[in-house]
């Protein structure tokens, strides 16, 4: 029994003698760390005792796979460390996905892998694999504790580099180092500040922006992981350039500056796409200017091929990597645009000169989509419209207007990979940073909920909101546990459309709508599921009751309870995800040569 009642929170000083745990938990309370998600386990049990009068919170989940994306949004939202833990052996293989998922967000998750204990590896003992192996390309640093009095120094490393290098790292953990005695000193963080980039760099950068006639700003994640939205304001306004989001950041620039124009990439603003396509010189601000980021969208092959591209990036690989750059500077995203803007201030810029002309085009382009988008009430191609004629339910677009219309001041929003998730990045705008948290390159299903549970632990007094599709949600909703028993209260928006959405689509344009494993069918009602787990749960098949019931369940938040939305939609299917993947299939055995329907 733990009769420990006090709780503290300050590091221990100075040389001293400790069990290896408590060096691992002193460490992690000089980190800073309040809460780890993961599920208990005997390889760390000794560690774990400790927690509560350390004064760290641990949040049991349902899964190791939800508690490592737990970590993501907890990470992605306070931007600072996220942590993990789970038994050795399959508790922690459960952390793939999720660290993978980290790793393509450049989150500073750490993930800690007790393991099988160091005299006994090896043999095939009970719950033993190979833990580092594994890891090994989805991390940024992996430290494995080789012996009991590098605890606290590899603990710290692992903290370290997470930060310093932008995404998750691994701390592996023999289970008999846990016990003994040492002697050690518990390190300090250690806080890199990054700089502004290469003197020369910004120089030729800042003259080919103050030669621009139509510059161009596309603002991603290192904007806001560098928080740096005020000077990506600041440089806008002095350009008076129109702003893109990158690709699934739409929080990285507010939606309500007259500058805004939306995000770039699957499912974009037209508008940012049409402004994009003028530009002669891209200001690509804290951004890998990744290649599903850039595609053609709505039949708009928008990237400007002769525009000059100044790229900002904090990771120099990322330089040049995708696209063609005139100029590549590499560092923070706040540092080198204070540095642009210290250069051009009080120069003559080219692009004033036809200013009240590119101001008037980005309002009317935007005028324009969002026209568009208003009208928009259902998808037009022959399979969408047959079943959006013969469903009573909601069409997905019309529901997710209204969604955005009642959102609350302030949302964070999480979206899982799917159709009518992908189709919300039309209709997902900010004005704060670190509010917007999709799966990014890894796409893996079952990513948005646990990862909006992770931010609430974050940002407590912040609307969470989770954009969820039935299939995802059928990996994901056993998390409603974690919601209830731990009293995070947040909002999962689940479109129960009966399928998996965006493979369905590649049948509908390549296959001649032969339709294997995509439909859902027999499913449970998913509110009656949430009301039996403790959860709230509402049904909802009217667009009158879309916004009454966004605004309920954001008032259930502040009340303390989870609510699950199931937005009865219809099966009607967005463009595809992969147009650029698939082609028309060939056959060339007879016996496989069916024009089935």
């Amino acid at each position: 029994m733990n009769t420990m009642t006090e709780t503290r929170n300050l590091p221990v000083v100075g040389k001293q003698k400790m069990t290896p745990s408590e060096a691992f938990v002193e460490t992690l309370v000089a980190q800073g760390v309040k809460d780890v998600f993961g599920i208990v386990g005997s390889a760390y049990m000794d560690a774990l005792d400790l927690f509560p009068l350390a004064g760290i919170r641990f949040i049991s989940v349902a899964h190791e796979q939800g508690g490592g994306h737990m970590a993501d949004g907890y990470a992605r939202a306070s931007g600072r460390h996220g942590v993990c833990i789970a038994q050795n052996g399959p508790g922690v293989t459960n952390f793939v996905t999720s660290t993978a998922a980290a790793y393509w967000a450049h989150s500073p998750v750490v993930v800690v892998t007790p393991e099988t204990g160091s005299m006994t590896l090896g043999l095939g003992g009970f719950q033993e694999t190979e833990q580092l192996p594994i890891f090994s390309r989805i991390t940024k640093y992996q430290a494995h504790v080789n012996n009991k009095a590098r605890m606290a120094e590899l603990t710290a490393r692992a903290f370290d580099r997470a930060l310093l290098q932008m995404g998750p790292t691994q701390l592996n953990i023999p289970r008999d180092f846990f016990y003994g005695d040492i002697e050690c000193e518990i390190p300090r963080p250690v806080t890199i500040e990054r700089g502004a980039g290469g003197e020369q760099a910004l120089n030729d950068a800042a003259e080919l922006l103050a030669a621009a006639q139509f510059p161009v700003i596309l603002c991603g994640g290192g904007v806001i992981m560098a928080d740096g939205q005020s000077e990506a304001i600041r440089i806008a306004e002095l350009l008076q350039a129109p702003v893109c989001n990158s690709y699934l950041h739409n929080d990285s620039f507010p939606a309500s500056h007259a500058l805004w124009c939306g995000a770039l990439g699957y499912q974009g603003s037209k508008a940012a796409m049409k402004l994009i396509a003028k530009a002669d010189v891209v200001l690509a601000l804290g951004t890998r200017l990744g290649p599903f980021g850039t595609l053609p969208q709505h039949g708009l092959d928008y990237w400007p091929t002769n525009a000059k591209i100044v790229q900002i990036d904090a990771d120099p690989t990322m330089l040049g990597l995708v696209k063609p750059i005139s100029v590549g500077i590499c560092g923070d995203a706040k540092a080198a645009t204070l540095a642009l803007i210290a250069r051009l201030t009080g120069k003559k810029l080219a692009c004033h000169a036809n200013r009240e002309a590119r101001l008037a085009s980005i309002a009317s382009e935007k005028r324009a989509w969002e026209g568009e988008l208003d009208g928009w009430k259902h998808e037009t191609d022959p399979w969408s419209l047959e079943v959006a004629e013969s469903s009573s339910h909601m069409h997905p677009r019309q529901m997710l207007r209204e969604l955005e219309r009642a959102m609350p001041s302030g949302a964070m929003v999480s979206t899982d990979i799917g159709n009518i998730c992908s189709v919300a990045n039309s209709y997902l705008r900010f004005d704060q940073t670190r509010s917007m948290f999709a799966a990014m390159s890894f796409g893996n299903c079952g990513y948005a909920f646990p990862t909006i549970v992770g931010a609430k632990v974050a940002a407590p007094d912040r609307p969470a909101i989770a954009y969820v599709g039935d299939g995802a949600w059928g990996m994901s909703f056993g998390e409603l546990q974690t919601c209830v028993r731990e009293g995070i209260p947040v909002t999962a928006v689940v479109f129960n459309n009966g399928q998996w959405g965006a493979e369905k689509k590649n049948h509908v344009d390549f296959y001649a709508r032969r339709f294997v494993g995509v439909n859902l069918d027999h499913q449970p009602s998913w509110a009656a599921v949430a009301k039996a787990m403790g959860a709230e749960g509402q049904r909802v098949d009217k667009l009158s009751d879309v916004g009454p019931a966004l605004r309920a369940a954001t008032k259930a938040q502040d009340e303390g309870r989870t609510t699950v939305l199931e937005m009865m939609v219809t099966r009607e299917l967005g463009d595809p995800f992969r147009r650029d993947a698939l082609a028309p299939p060939t056959r060339h055995l007879a016996k496989y040569k069916s024009t089935r329907a």
